[in-house]
């Protein structure tokens, strides 16, 4: 049974960086990823290449940023005040940190830059403008 936009699947997946580091794997997790394909939950790139894929098929692939997480914005970039930055730790330019949005949900976000007063944060996904492989695996269609 192949793929088709809308089918419930499990996929196992491995996810490298250009200079082969692992950023992410559904294999270290324990168990495949769910979702529905085509629906627009997972990055487009790695929906895309799902359709048309059958049980047990492997696939590697490779997506550009525009098939990712996009080329990092400008305007993602915040400058804030040292002192709404958690106390617990001195801040330091490649820490990450959790900051909360107004409707409760909390994005990572890295300190780009530590200044006397204020800190600049990058709120660009951390994997923004980076070239992604991954080794996929479907293993149930629905």
């Amino acid at each position: 049974m192949a793929v088709e936009k809308g089918s419930k699947v499990k996929v196992e997946y491995t996810g490298t960086l250009e200079d082969g580091t692992e950023f992410d794997s559904s294999v270290k997790h324990g168990k495949p990823i769910e979702f529905e394909a085509g629906s627009g939950q997972m990055i487009k790139g790695f929906d895309d290449a799902i359709i048309g894929m059958e049980v047990n098929e492997e696939k590697e692939i490779t997506l550009k940023p525009e098939e990712a997480y996009g080329n990092p914005n400008p305007q993602m970039v915040k400058e804030v005040p040292r002192e709404q930055l958690p106390k617990e730790e001195e801040p330091k330019e490649g820490m990450m940190l959790m900051v909360g949005l107004p409707n409760g949900a909390q994005i990572p976000a890295k300190i780009a830059e530590v200044g006397e007063e204020t800190v600049k944060i990058d709120l660009n996904h951390p994997l923004a403008g980076k070239t992604l492989h991954f080794k996929l695996k479907v293993v149930e269609v629905a």
